[in-house]
């Protein structure tokens, strides 16, 4: 398309890029709902100056993992898998057990599988927060408390 002018590629300075800490209490959302909401804002996607190659996300504090629930029969039916690397290696938990087990963990999955599987999803998951009860460490960073249901 000779003569055709296209949009020059946004990215935002390193120094213009401001990370705010946000609070969620899981308490009664359902886990997938919960997860997308999360994935937006570890992305950054609420943001104006989003780019989709940069990590221009915020942090998020998710408490209360424990008492995540999940819809239909989920809990009983929804398998998590993992590997040692030896053959025969292969095992296999419900997520019932596993909300038992490590809450933490479940959220830190669901959240993950719905960021980008490169180093940039990666560094973005760095930023996930996960605890189990309804107390964090992070009270010097002045967290917001972020009411999943606000968000669109």
């Amino acid at each position: 398309m000779r003569g055709s002018v296209f949009p020059k590629t946004y990215t935002p300075r390193k120094e213009s890029i401001q990370r705010r800490w946000f609070v969620v209490d899981a308490d009664g959302q359902v886990l997938g709902r919960l997860a997308s909401k999360v994935a937006t804002i570890l992305r950054g996607k609420h943001k104006p100056q989003f780019a989709s190659h940069m990590d221009v996300g915020d942090h998020v504090i998710v408490v209360n993992a424990a008492k995540v629930r999940v819809t239909g029969k989920k809990a009983e039916q929804k398998l998590y898998y993992r590997h040692s690397g030896f053959p025969g290696g292969l095992r296999q938990e419900p997520l019932e057990l596993l909300l038992q087990r490590k809450p933490e963990r479940v959220i830190e999955l669901a959240v993950r599988g719905m960021l980008p599987k490169n180093r940039l999803g990666r560094a973005m998951a760095k930023k996930l927060h996960v605890y189990a009860g309804p107390d964090h460490p992070h009270q010097a960073q002045k967290p917001e408390v972020l009411q999943i249901d606000d968000l669109k």
